[in-house]
């Protein structure tokens, strides 16, 4: 039901949000999330455009979150990579339909129960409980931690 770019924005947006502050190199987080670098790349262009990851240029560069993970919803990343279409009108364009059938009605009430779970939820509850996240814990280990050539950092101007 979600796209593969939303799923992608998730895992990268999880797994910037478990840094707390330090930035990571798109090669990294790939590497971590195990998305493909040339997707996330694209991926994290739109996740900058909808302000919700800094990108630095240059030595000590990377990404990081915009804003705590606590202020972030899932929603807020779903829209900013692929927006849930909400049904509004009949999609068989029929003039005699001004209001929804009982189809598609049943379909918009689904996506607005998504879309309130997702406003609801936010990236700071997910990485919180990434302790009961099994297969999923990958998400939350930092490969540059042990791994002294690329060391996690601050992004530039951190305090």
């Amino acid at each position: 039901m979600l796209s593969q770019t939303v799923e992608y924005a998730l895992r990268a947006m999880s797994h910037l949000a478990s840094l707390r502050g330090r930035s990571s190199t798109c090669e990294v987080i790939a590497g971590a999330t195990r998305v493909p670098p040339g997707y996330l790349a694209k991926v994290l262009r739109d996740l900058v455009s909808a302000r919700l990851v800094n990108s630095f240029r240059g030595p000590g560069g990377g990404f990081v979150l915009a804003r705590d993970a606590a202020t972030i919803s899932v929603l807020d990343i779903v829209n900013a990579v692929d927006p849930i279409h909400r049904i509004e009108c009949c999609p068989l364009d029929n003039p005699l339909h001004v209001s929804l059938c009982p189809l598609h009605r049943c379909l918009d009430d689904a996506l607005a129960q998504i879309e309130a779970t997702f406003r609801k939820t936010t990236l700071g509850t997910v990485v919180e409980s990434s302790g009961a996240a099994g297969a999923c814990q990958s998400l939350f280990q930092h490969p540059e931690a042990s791994d002294a050539s690329h060391p996690a950092r601050k992004p530039p101007h951190a305090p």
